[in-house]
């Protein structure tokens, strides 16, 4: 295998497991959003890792890129069509409840000091 190669091998290969950790941790919350407790996420969760790891010693590029492709579009087909977001996070209900005053508008806050002249 000549460096080229070599190089091109392994930044292919890089990609992949870059590609494969973002799915994992993607899928991993995802399993969050259908199990919001955690003695039922727990199981869910060990499951996901199961499926992930029993394909970890795969050395084929193609057939990995193959898998990948697979994956994700399992996960497109079965992610939460609601998932749970934080109230304070974007999305969430919270969010700019409070917003903070446009600029050029002052709160003065003098509570207790009434005008007695």
């Amino acid at each position: 295998m000549s460096m080229a190669a070599s190089a091109s091998y392994l930044a292919r290969r890089a990609a992949q497991k870059e590609r494969v950790r973002i799915l994992y941790r993607r899928a991993l919350k995802d399993t969050l959003n259908w199990a919001v407790h955690r003695h039922l996420f727990y199981p869910d969760a060990d499951a996901l890792r199961e499926k992930f790891e029993a394909n970890k010693n795969v050395q084929d590029l193609e057939t990995i890129d193959r898998m990948i492709a697979d994956t994700e579009a399992t996960y497109n087909k079965w992610r939460h069509p609601d998932p749970y977001v934080v109230p304070w996070a974007p999305g969430g209900s919270k969010f700019h409840r409070n917003p903070t005053p446009p600029s050029g508008i002052e709160i003065i806050y003098d509570y207790g000091r009434e005008d007695n002249d």
